[in-house]
C-alpha cells in the first residue's frame, strides 16, 4: 500500500493515518480485554498491547481497500 493523502499541500503517508485510526481503536479493544480480565493470563501486557495495535493495524490495511476508502 503505498500513497499519499493531501491536505492543504501537505502529503500525508496512507499508513500513518490508518495507524492514527487504529491507535483508538486498539484502546477500545484494550478497554474490552480489560474488563472481562484477560490481561491476567499473560504475562507482558505491553507485548500484547503492541500485538493488538499490530491486529488492528493490519485488519484496517486488509478492510480499506476492500471499501474503496484508501486507493
Amino acid at each position: 500500500m503505498t500513497g499519499e493523502v493531501s491536505l492543504d499541500g501537505i502529503y500525508i503517508p496512507t499508513l500513518l493515518l490508518i495507524a492514527m485510526a487504529a491507535s483508538p481503536l486498539t484502546f477500545g479493544v484494550m478497554r474490552i480485554v480489560s474488563a472481562f480480565g484477560l490481561y491476567r493470563f499473560v504475562a507482558y501486557r505491553a507485548l500484547v498491547d503492541l500485538c493488538l495495535f499490530i491486529l488492528v493495524f493490519g485488519l484496517l490495511v486488509w478492510l480499506l481497500p476492500l471499501f474503496g476508502i484508501v486507493p
